[in-house]
C-alpha cells in the first residue's frame, strides 16, 4: 500500500516548488472541465452568483450604515454580532446544509511528494477562490466603510486588514470542522461521540439567539454594548471590531485583535492539516473482522442486519438490506441522520419554547413559556422537521455514484427501486421523528398533543419522500468521490440549493391541511390527527413511488451519467 508522504522528511525536489498559485489554477482549470457542455450548470451557477451578491449587498449596506450615520455605538453592535454570526454561520451551515467545496479533493494528492505544509496552504488558497467567499467579502467591506467614516484612514487600513483575516478565519475554521467531522464519522467506533458534538455545536445558536432578541427586546444597549465588547475579544468577533476600536481611540486594542485573529487561523489550519492527513491516508479501521462462517444458508441471512430481519429474501428485501447497510455505514450518509436528529429537536424547542420565553420577561420565565403554545403552531413546527428530514433523499442516487450502474444492468424496476430505498430510510428516520414527537410534548407539558405532532410529523414526512422521488430522478446530480461527508464540487452547491428549496417548499404545501384541520377542529383533531396523518404520508409515499417509479425506467441511463462524476 502506498502512503502519502506529507510528514517533515518529504523529499526536496520539484515537489516543494508547487506554490499556492497552482492548486488555484488547477481548481479553475476543473472548474472549467465540469461546466464544459453543462448549460443547466453553468446557469445555475450565474444565478448564485446574482443571488449571493443581491444579499452581499445588503449585508454591505447593513453593515455601513452606523459608520454613514455617525454611530459608534450601533457600528460596535453590528461588528461584534454581525462578525459573529458570520463566522458562526460558516462553522454550522457547511456541516448542516450546503457542505464545502472540495473539486480539489484531498485525497488525490495522497501520492503526491507534497510536504503537509504545501498541500493546506494549497487547499486552503483554492477554498478562497469561491462564491461564498465573494459574497462574504463583498457583504464585509461595508465595515471598512464604517471604520473609515468613523475614525479616518487610520481605522479604515486597520479594517481592512480585520476583513481580510476574518475571511481567512471563516474558510480556515470551515475547512477545519467539517473535515475533522468527517474523519470521526468514518469510523463507526466513534459516530456517537460525533453525534453528540455536532448537538452541542448546533445548540450554540439557540442560547445565543435568546440572548441578542431578549437583549434588543428589553432595549437594554449599555448590556447590548458590554456583551459585544465581549465577542469583540473573541475569534468571533476581533477581526471586525479591530477597525472600530482604532476608530475610537483604543489604537492598542486593533493589533491585539489581529495578533488573535491570526493565532486561531494558525491553530485552525494546524487543525486541519492533522485530519486532512488522516482523510488521505484512507478509512479508519471499523476493528476487527468478524466470524461470517455459519450454517447452510447463514451467508445469504447475514447480508440482511437485524433490522431488517423481518424481510423477505427477494429483491425488495435485498434492496432495503443493502440500504440499511449504505445508511449505517457510508460517512456521507450518517452525516444527514445526524443532522436530522439535531435540528429535528432544536427547531421544534426553539419554535415552540424559545419565542413565548421571549416575549415573558425577556426569556426569564421558562416555566410559563407553554402558554403561547398551541397544536397550530406545533403542527406548523412539525411540518417543517417532516419536510427536512426528507429532503436528504433528494439526490439519494447521488449517494451512489457510478455504483448505481449495478441496478441499470440488472434491471431493477423503478417502482420497486424507489420504495426499497424509501423503507430503508424510513427505518432510521421514523424512529427520530417518534423521540422527537415525544420530547417536545413531554417539554410543553401536554401529552394529548402527542397525536396531533406525530401526524403533521407523518404527513409531511410521507408528502416529502413522495416529491423527492421525482427530484432525485429528475435533478440528480453528481457528489465527489471524497471521504469528506460534508464536500461539494463548485456548481452543484448551487443545484443542492436551489433543490433543497424545491424539496421543502412542495411537501410544506401537501402537508399544511394538517395545520388547517389543527385550526379548525379543535379537540376533535387530538384524535383524528395521527391516524389522518400516517394515512396521508403513506398514501403520498406510496404514490410518489409508483409515478417516480415509471419516471425513472425510463431515465435510468442518463440518472447514471448525471450522478457519475465527472474526473
Amino acid at each position: 500500500m502506498a502512503v502519502p508522504v506529507t510528514g517533515p522528511a518529504a523529499p526536496a525536489g520539484p515537489a516543494r516548488r508547487v506554490a499556492a498559485p497552482h492548486f488555484v489554477r488547477l481548481k479553475l482549470r476543473v472548474l472549467g472541465n465540469n461546466f464544459h457542455g453543462q448549460g443547466w450548470r453553468i446557469a445555475l451557477f450565474v444565478v448564485g452568483v446574482l443571488v449571493g451578491l443581491w444579499f452581499a449587498t445588503g449585508g454591505f449596506f447593513a453593515l455601513a450604515a452606523p459608520g454613514l450615520a455617525g454611530e459608534p455605538r450601533y457600528a460596535l453592535l453590528t461588528a461584534a454580532f454581525g462578525g459573529g454570526l458570520l463566522v458562526l454561520g460558516w462553522l454550522l451551515l457547511p456541516l448542516v446544509f450546503f457542505g464545502v467545496d472540495e473539486t480539489l479533493d484531498p485525497a488525490r494528492f495522497a501520492l503526491l511528494p507534497l510536504t503537509r505544509r504545501t498541500l493546506v496552504t494549497g487547499l486552503f488558497a483554492a477554498a478562497l477562490v469561491s462564491v461564498p467567499v465573494l459574497t462574504t467579502l463583498v457583504a464585509v467591506s461595508g465595515l471598512v466603510v464604517t471604520a473609515g467614516a468613523l475614525g479616518g484612514w487610520p481605522a479604515g487600513l486597520v479594517a481592512v486588514a480585520g476583513v481580510a483575516a476574518g475571511l481567512l478565519l471563516c474558510v480556515a475554521a470551515a475547512r477545519a470542522v467539517t473535515s475533522a467531522f468527517a474523519t470521526m464519522l468514518r469510523s463507526r467506533r466513534v459516530r456517537d461521540l460525533a453525534a453528540v458534538l455536532l448537538a452541542v455545536v448546533a445548540a450554540l445558536l439557540g442560547p445565543l439567539q435568546i440572548a441578542v432578541l431578549a437583549a434588543v427586546r428589553q432595549a437594554d444597549w449599555d448590556r447590548l454594548t458590554g456583551v459585544a465588547r465581549v465577542i469583540g475579544w473573541t475569534p468571533f468577533g476581533a477581526p471586525w471590531t479591530a477597525g472600530i476600536d482604532v476608530a475610537e481611540g483604543r489604537v492598542w486594542a486593533g493589533p491585539v485583535k489581529l495578533l488573535i485573529t491570526v493565532l486561531t487561523i494558525g491553530a485552525l489550519l494546524l487543525w486541519w492539516s492533522r485530519s486532512l492527513e488522516s482523510a488521505m491516508v484512507g478509512a479508519a479501521s471499523a476493528g476487527p473482522a468478524r466470524d461470517r462462517r455459519g450454517p447452510a444458508g447463514g451467508a445469504v441471512a447475514q447480508l440482511f442486519p437485524r433490522a431488517v430481519g423481518w424481510a423477505r429474501r427477494n429483491r425488495f428485501g435485498a434492496l432495503v438490506a443493502r440500504e440499511c447497510r449504505y445508511w449505517w455505514r457510508d460517512a456521507r450518509r450518517r452525516a444527514n441522520l445526524i443532522t436530522i436528529a439535531v435540528v429535528g429537536v432544536f427547531v421544534p424547542v426553539m419554535v415552540n419554547l424559545g419565542g413565548s420565553r421571549l416575549a415573558t420577561d425577556g426569556g426569564q420565565a421558562f416555566g410559563e413559556a407553554t402558554a403561547d403554545s398551541s397544536p397550530v403552531l406545533v403542527s406548523l413546527s412539525m411540518l417543517f422537521v417532516g419536510v427536512l428530514a426528507s429532503v436528504t433523499l433528494a439526490n439519494q442516487f447521488g449517494f451512489d455514484g457510478s455504483a448505481y450502474a449495478a441496478n441499470v444492468v440488472a434491471g431493477v424496476p423503478g417502482r420497486l427501486e424507489l420504495r426499497a430505498r424509501m423503507t430503508a430510510f424510513s427505518l432510521y428516520v421514523v424512529p427520530i421523528l417518534g423521540v422527537v414527537a415525544v420530547v417536545l410534548a413531554t417539554l410543553l407539558g401536554h401529552p394529548a398533543w402527542l397525536g396531533v405532532m406525530a401526524g403533521a410529523l407523518l404527513a409531511a414526512y410521507g408528502s416529502g419522500l413522495a416529491i423527492n422521488a421525482f427530484v432525485s430522478v429528475l435533478g440528480a446530480y453528481a457528489l465527489p468521490e471524497t471521504s469528506n461527508p460534508f464536500a461539494m464540487n463548485t456548481g452543484a452547491g448551487v443545484a443542492k440549493s436551489f433543490l433543497t428549496l424545491l424539496s421543502m417548499v412542495a411537501p410544506a404545501a401537501a402537508a399544511v391541511p394538517m395545520v388547517v384541520a389543527a385550526a379548525l377542529l379543535g379537540d376533535l383533531w387530538l384524535w383524528l390527527a395521527l391516524p389522518v396523518g400516517v394515512a396521508h404520508g403513506l398514501g403520498a409515499a406510496l404514490l410518489g413511488s409508483y409515478l417516480a417509479g415509471d419516471v425513472l425506467d425510463r431515465r435510468q441511463p442518463e440518472l447514471l451519467a448525471a450522478v457519475t462524476p465527472r474526473r
